[in-house]
């Protein structure tokens, strides 16, 4: 537990055996529950991750937001915090971004990780499609986030009863943001991580999964427009 609430890891993954394990050491000690989501992987992930002590649920359904639509219902934490199994994200920035939340009265906060503090952790076209899209949330969503694209957040679970994000793929990490922005009464705040290099062979095709998610960010403004608009939450500014 940490500062009086059970706290909840979800981990998406796809052959990620070398990452994961990598991931699990590295496990704060007050996590009570650790969550992999096997993406019907062909190596030792479920081997690896039951070995460690998290609890597996197999999700056969290919794609990073069908990994956490399996995965987040299922933990059972009073905070739930995510992180990539390729070890780019910081489980030690899980308690610093717990206390960002209560301590401001967040609900929902996603991990920020621009300006990167290490240039060498993400390529440079990644980094060039970060922005774009990036910039097209802020302008069409008239929201200002310093990261759409960021796969670290911590919120209480009692948002994922207002919050409906269904993209099966990466899109999945824009669409969470949108649903919590968007959701009426919850507080939304950014907060800065370091970031890593990936361990293991990347699973993220640049091109092709970056022009689906900005299609998506287009189709939904549009879609929206023609229905009746939910009262949007404030976003909170970001702690840096």
């Amino acid at each position: 537990m940490y500062r009086g609430l059970r706290i909840s890891v979800v981990i998406p993954c796809f052959n990620e055996e070398h990452g994961l394990r990598h991931v699990l050491e590295g496990m704060p000690s007050y996590i009570d529950e650790v969550v992999v989501v096997d993406n019907n992987s062909t190596d030792d992930t479920a081997k690896v991750a039951e070995e460690m002590g998290a609890r597996v649920i197999f999700e056969a359904r290919k794609g990073y937001g069908n990994a956490y639509q399996a995965g987040l219902p299922a933990a059972t934490g009073d905070i739930i915090a995510t992180v990539d199994g390729d070890g780019t994200y910081p489980s030690a920035s899980i308690a610093p971004i717990i206390d960002d939340l209560l301590d401001r009265g967040l609900d929902f906060v996603s991990a920020s990780r621009f300006p990167l503090r290490d240039a060498r952790a993400m390529r440079k076209r990644n980094i060039l499609g970060n922005k774009v899209l990036t910039y097209t949330f802020r302008v069409l969503y008239l929201r200002w986030v310093a990261d759409s694209q960021s796969g670290m957040w911590v919120f209480r679970s009692t948002c994922l009863a207002r919050i409906h994000p269904t993209q099966p793929g990466m899109a999945f990490s824009e669409e969470i943001k949108i649903e919590a922005l968007q959701a009426r009464g919850l507080r939304f705040g950014e907060h800065h991580i370091d970031y890593y290099e990936r361990i293991g062979e990347t699973k993220l095709y640049t091109w092709s999964d970056g022009f689906v998610n900005l299609g998506y960010l287009f189709l939904r403004r549009i879609a929206r427009r023609a229905a009746p608009a939910r009262q949007a939450t404030q976003p909170v500014p970001s702690d840096e």
